[in-house]
């Protein structure tokens, strides 16, 4: 399966184009300069994994996402909970990394957990004939009767594993039936991440955001990973910060991408599907700012009732908190603010955050 480079309809792409590179540009002077920025961020972390799981088609509750992220879960987390937060992390660990990090073959390989790779898997053996001694450590603290049965053990695995004297055992991958119905063992994962980056370096001559949508289209079609799909959307928001466009934070990609149609994004004509990524990267764009106007009125709300309390109050850790958070609950004011459950209910109480949930047993508040 390969992903073909070809010609673009320049004239169909260069208004939606102008549109995103304006309106990315606006949202990067807008974070780096907030005072809310560094919390604007980390709640993109929470909007985005939710939007991504959306795309795919899974139902992620935003609370317990922010639940499960400060270990505080209200029930057993569920499989889509568990990838939305790999999500969460994942966008967390390219933030602390250089640009362009995750649009390589050693990030892609980190960020997906598999292992690089090695040039050479094959074991030394040499036991000196069958039933030769086996060379052990030696421990002054160790008994002779410990000795012996250690021996014995190295022995007896070495047996199991088909050792034979004076020979090389190469090891070969086990493959069970649970791990056929997982992996598809001809889904050569190496070869299609391989000519994802090869595409990723054909585009280095194209404006960012036609590239960076170029890439998404690719990675759909060639679906490089069996079980990581979300990746492609992270590593999008990688090259766009790789390349300049976005500096100050990772764009949250799967916010705008959910406000595409699913026949706009899945239309057969590629051009189509371009127009329609390079709008989403838009309404991302649309929304961020719309978040930036809305913490920073908050956060100013929020100053003027922690204005004149005495130096050792905490009532300015539990507004960082709510700024950084879509929502909070009040265990976590407490665990941030290292104070009792009773007394968090009493900071936010004086804050006066609006109450999200509803409900009398479990409550959450955070800013709209």
């Amino acid at each position: 399966m390969t992903y073909e480079f070809c010609k673009l309809n320049h004239e169909a792409l260069l208004e939606p184009i102008s549109a995103a590179e304006d309106a990315l540009a606006r949202l990067d002077e807008r974070v780096a300069r907030s005072e809310v920025g560094p919390g604007f961020a980390e709640r993109a972390d929470f909007f985005d994994s939710v939007s991504s799981m959306w795309v795919a088609g899974e139902l992620v509750h935003l609370e317990d996402l922010v639940l499960h992220d400060a270990q505080m879960d209200v029930r057993a987390p569920s499989h889509e909970l568990v990838v939305a937060h790999r999500i969460v992390r994942a966008r967390r660990r390219i933030a602390r990394n250089d640009p362009g990090w995750a649009v390589s073959r050693s990030g892609i390989m980190a960020l997906a957990g598999i292992p690089e790779e090695s040039a050479g898997e094959v074991e030394q053996v040499d036991r000196g004939g069958e039933g030769g001694k086996v060379e052990l450590e030696e421990d002054d603290a160790l008994s002779p009767e410990l000795a012996e049965i250690d021996e014995v053990l190295a022995r007896t695995k070495w047996l199991i594993d088909g050792g034979a004297p004076g020979n090389q055992k190469k090891r070969e991958p086990e493959v069970s039936v649970g791990e056929l119905v997982i992996h598809d063992p001809d889904w050569d994962e190496s070869e299609r991440i391989a000519e994802w980056l090869e595409l990723a370096k054909e585009v280095g001559a194209v404006p960012a955001t036609l590239a960076a949508a170029v890439l998404w289209d690719a990675w759909e079609h060639l679906e490089p990973l069996q079980r990581q799909h979300w990746l492609g959307q992270v590593l999008v928001s990688d090259f766009l910060r790789a390349r300049g466009k976005i500096r100050s934070h990772l764009l949250a990609y799967s916010v705008g991408l959910r406000g595409i149609p699913r026949e706009r994004r899945r239309a057969r004509d590629r051009t189509e599907r371009l127009i329609a990524f390079l709008d989403a990267m838009t309404a991302a764009a649309a929304v961020g700012v719309k978040d930036i106007d809305r913490l920073t009125l908050a956060k100013r709300q929020l100053e003027r009732k922690a204005a004149g309390k005495r130096s050792t109050s905490s009532l300015p850790i539990a507004v960082a908190l709510l700024l950084s958070r879509p929502i909070v609950s009040a265990h976590m004011v407490a665990k941030a603010a290292r104070i009792t459950p009773r007394g968090a209910l009493n900071l936010i109480a004086e804050l006066g955050v609006r109450e999200m949930t509803g409900r009398g047993r479990y409550r959450a508040w955070g800013i709209l």
